[in-house]
């Protein structure tokens, strides 16, 4: 079974992906904010990371950044979720270390979409 770290700040946002989650029978941990999530990450090894973009005390970008500099995070597969227009964000995301830039709010088809291509690129 896959394990996904889910980081979002905002309750409804969360409950709605963990919601969408749950339903691909994926075991999901949860933290708030990037730096939560960052340590999360030091305790156990996640298959995936889904992080919002805007977050207090570490934002998505920095905390993807982060996680590229771990050993064994440098192949798992990393997502940003964003409100901002996608164009402007795909870049930055990417250069440090994103697999896929989502916009917000996500449709469950999408994510199941998402989260299907990248595990079989793992597999891979």
């Amino acid at each position: 079974m896959q394990s996904v770290l889910l980081v979002e700040d905002n309750p409804r946002t969360r409950e709605a992906l963990l919601k969408m989650l749950s339903t691909m029978a994926q075991q999901v941990e949860v933290a708030h904010d990037g730096l939560g999530g960052l340590n999360l990450a030091r305790k156990h090894q996640f298959s995936m990371v889904i992080t919002d973009h805007k977050m207090p005390l570490m934002d998505g970008l920095t905390l993807i950044r982060n996680l590229r500099e771990m050993d064994n995070y440098a192949d798992t597969p990393l997502v940003l979720l964003t409100t901002d227009e996608l164009q402007s964000v795909q870049d930055r995301a990417q250069r440090v270390g994103a697999d896929q830039v989502l916009a917000k709010p996500l449709e469950q088809d999408v994510l199941r979409n998402i989260l299907t291509h990248l595990q079989q690129r793992d597999v891979a």
